[in-house]
Formats: C-alpha cells, structure tokens, sequence
C-alpha cells in the first residue's frame, strides 16, 4: 500500500465523511418516529378528570394537653427530684387541674374521588378511620365538612357524603379488561401536594395481598396521602382505588397497588344501603393445594382449595364438607388458587343455598351449602380428656407419632366413634402440624376407628410419598401431610 502524506489522507477523511452523511441522511427516521408518537399524553385525561378528585383531611378531638402527657411525666420528674424544669421544656396543664376543654388535631390527609354529583365520595377506609370530623376540599377550592356513611376495614373501602350538587362524577371502568402493561395514571395529594399526577403501567393483576381483594399491581409513584385517589385508565375511566405500596424506607420503590373498581363499587352499594357489608363464609380453613398434595390424593393437578380445618357446626359441617377435601368450584367457577374461594364466598348473600364441588377419594362430587355469615371466629376450646390408656407406638413411629386407644368417654365427649389419640408427636409429624391431644379419624383416604385399624392402614402406605392425615383438634376437623422417615 503506498503511503499518503496529509493532503491526501485529508481528502480521503473529507470524501469517506460526505458519503457517510449521504448514507444517513438515507437512512430512514420512520421507527423513531412511530415510537414518538405512541407515547402516552395525559393533559387530556388530566383536564377530564382533575375535578373530580378531591383531597381529604381528618380531624381528632383530644382533650387540651392531652397530647404532651409525656411532657407532663418528664415535668413531673423533675418537681419530684428537685430538678430546675429546662427553660424549652413545655408546660403542659396538670391534669388535677379540673376538666379540660377538648382541641381538634388534625390527624391525617388522604385523597378520594366524587362518585354522584349529589356529594357521595370514595375513599380508603383507613383515610377516615378514628376520625371525628372529616373535611373534603374540591379543586375549586370549595371545602364542605363530609358526613361518614360508611367503612369497611377489611377491603379498605369507605363512601362520605358532602352536601353539594352538579358535581363532577368519575366515570367508571371494567377492572377486569385491563391488560398487563398498559399505560395508568393517579390523581392525588402525597404529602399534602394537592391535585399530584403521575403515571406508569399495570405490573400485574390479580395479585394476592388480602383475603377478599385480589389488587392491581402499578409501578404509578404512590406515597402518603395519594390513599383513597383514583387509578384511571387512558379513557378516563376510574379502574382502581390507590391504597397500599410496598416499601422498606416509608416512600415509593415502584410497587403500588390499587383496589380493583369493581370490588370497591360492590363494597360501597351495600355501606350506601345499610352501612356495612355483610359476606358469606362457609366455615373451612383452607391452604393452597401443593403439588405433594395433588400426588396423594390422586389430583390432576395442583389447583383448588385444600380443606385444612372444618368448623364444628359450620354450614361446610352441614353439607358434608371435610377436611382433606379439595374444593374445586364454587357456584360453577372454578377454583384455581385457594384465595379465590374466600372472594367469591364473601361476595354471596348470607342464606344463599350455593353449589360446592369438592373433589375427595379419587372422585369429584357436589354438595349443596347455605352460606353463613361472616361473624368473629369463636376460639378452639380444647377438650380436657379423662387419663388414657397407655400409648401405642409401634409402626406410627415412622411418621414421628406415638397414639393411643380413645376410652369410651373421650369418644363420648368429643362425639366421635373412633379415631386414635396422639401422646406425642415429633419429627415430621411435629413439622406438619401434629401435636399432644389431636386426634387422628383418618390416614392415607382411611378412616380408623382404633388402634389396629391405624397400624393397617399405615402398614400399606407408600413410604417414599407425603402420607394425608385427619385430624381432629378441639372443634375444628384438619388435614396434614406427612413425610415418612426413611
């Protein structure tokens, strides 16, 4: 190659640039375009829906100088030791000083949106909770003192009422037509910034942090106070209530979540009819259904609601639910992960007669159940059983267990025709959940009336594979799985 001197390498750099140029300037713009153009814009569904949400601020009557009781034990060190009271220290009034007056502090500040244009507000239930006096602030800068019309805890849901006309209502949307990354935004008041917008997309659906509501999972920058806002749609539709993020630090780290609309409307129909919710319950403890457990009992496959515990006189009592079964449809829609059954009893009427389909021994059958209602659970009262006879180890060793025969009077005293008493369980039966004074009914789909037919039945068991137990504990009937020791 001959060697150039530096006209030449220059005019070769200068030729080499314009040709690159020539190429760019080919070079199609279309992509980047596109991408430009399919950018989300806001400013429209801002304009729409700003009006309609408002902030929410919350009010505590505490008695005057109630809130420096701690100030006042400090004080009341230093007069008992002679100490000089800090000049900074305050003076809080002596409690022995005749009745005080009581003082409003203000206590919190939440968001929610207009529902009717007659007033009826939504918001998160812990907005409004202990709250004495509730205040709502339009855009407009109007302010209205609201009236609580009702809360409901275990959904985080709550509806106040302002008297006000020819307000600006949300539109509402479909939950459920919302699809995994689309674009969301919220409206709210974190820190108290009022009429705060920001934006992301949907991260997941139908994710399980409750037991009645399966949230809407955001990367929108959720912090205090955006409680209660709405989580809007690019139609402007209202899809979700913004009320819990995950954090460590106290601040957003990009993961909220929001209350479905469609759980949060059916909530507030029945606070705005009779101010509360009433939901159905059937009386089980369920768990997941483990791929172990799907093997033992004979299951296609792992999906369902595993029957851990039946309550004593319970409406599952009373249809012939027991514990080990699988629940796998309630009302005709299937049952694909155990917190789908309570949602979708808690949405039936107390007293409906609803159709179970469990799956038990090998077989799939329905039985018919009216649901209770949800009430406070009564606690496990455990039997105090006369002396037993002396405990029967044996094979029952394997599974970590030492039994015993029941006595006619313990059978008679927890209603009972058979079934074998546990003295001791450690090991893998203590891991499962077995423990002192259980009494096992069944082992591996067998039922047992004693001794031996427990000893048979465990005899026959497969030894490499999770061994299904039932269990009675107080009033409650439960199911465990066992690991055999090798």
């Amino acid at each position: 190659m001959p060697l150039l001197n530096w006209n030449q390498c220059r005019s070769y750099v200068v030729t080499g640039m314009l040709a690159l140029g020539s190429v760019l300037a080919l070079a199609p713009v279309q992509p980047l375009m596109a991408q430009t153009r399919n950018l989300p814009d806001f400013t429209d569904l801002v304009e729409a829906v700003g009006p309609s949400v408002v902030n929410i601020r919350t009010v505590e009557k505490v008695r005057a100088g109630a809130a420096g009781n701690a100030d006042e034990q400090m004080l009341e060190f230093f007069r008992r030791f002679g100490i000089p009271v800090p000049p900074n220290m305050p003076r809080s009034p002596r409690p022995d000083r005749g009745p005080q007056e009581e003082e409003q502090q203000p206590r919190g500040v939440g968001s929610g949106f207009i529902l009717t244009s007659d007033g009826l507000v939504m918001t998160n239930a812990h907005v409004v909770e202990g709250a004495d006096e509730v205040m709502v602030t339009l855009p407009d800068k109007r302010e209205f003192k609201a009236r609580i019309i009702g809360a409901d805890k275990r959904t985080d849901v709550a509806v106040v009422k302002i008297e006000a006309t020819g307000l600006p209502a949300v539109k509402i949307g479909d939950a459920n037509r919302m699809k995994v990354g689309e674009w969301v935004m919220a409206i709210g008041s974190p820190f108290g910034l009022e009429n705060t917008v920001t934006a992301g997309i949907v991260s997941a659906k139908q994710r399980d942090t409750g037991d009645y509501l399966p949230f809407i999972q955001t990367d929108v920058a959720i912090n205090p106070g955006n409680s209660g806002g709405p989580l809007i749609n690019m139609r402007g539709e209202v899809v979700g209530i913004n009320s819990q993020i995950y954090s460590r630090s106290g601040g957003f780290q990009g993961i909220s979540f929001a209350i479905p609309i469609d759980e949060a409307i059916r909530v507030a129909d029945q606070l705005r009819s009779t101010g509360r919710v009433t939901r159905g319950r059937i009386g089980v403890q369920i768990d997941q259904v483990t791929k172990d457990v799907a093997e033992s009992i004979g299951l296609g496959k792992p999906q369902g609601a595993l029957v851990r515990g039946v309550e004593a006189g319970s409406p599952a009592e009373k249809a012939g639910i027991e514990a080990g079964d699988i629940i796998t449809r309630f009302e005709g829609k299937v049952i694909d992960k155990a917190s789908d059954l309570p949602r979708l009893v808690g949405n039936v009427k107390p007293g409906t007669k609803s159709t179970v389909t469990v799956f038990r021994r090998g077989a799939a059958r329905d039985v018919s159940v009216i649901i209770g209602e949800v009430e406070p659970e009564k606690p496990a009262r455990r039997a105090q059983a006369p002396e037993a006879k002396p405990p029967v180890a044996g094979p029952a060793q394997v599974l970590g267990l030492v039994v015993s025969e029941l006595t006619d009077a313990q059978k008679k005293e927890l209603k009972l025709k058979g079934g074998v008493k546990v003295d001791a369980s450690e090991s893998t039966a203590a891991r499962a959940g077995l423990r002192e004074g259980d009494v096992i009914l069944a082992i591996a789909n067998t039922e047992i009336a004693g001794v031996k037919d427990f000893e048979a039945a465990l005899a026959k068991i497969d030894k490499t594979k999770p061994v299904n137990v039932l269990f009675r504990r107080g009033e409650w009937t439960q199911y465990a799985l066992i690991r055999p020791m090798r």
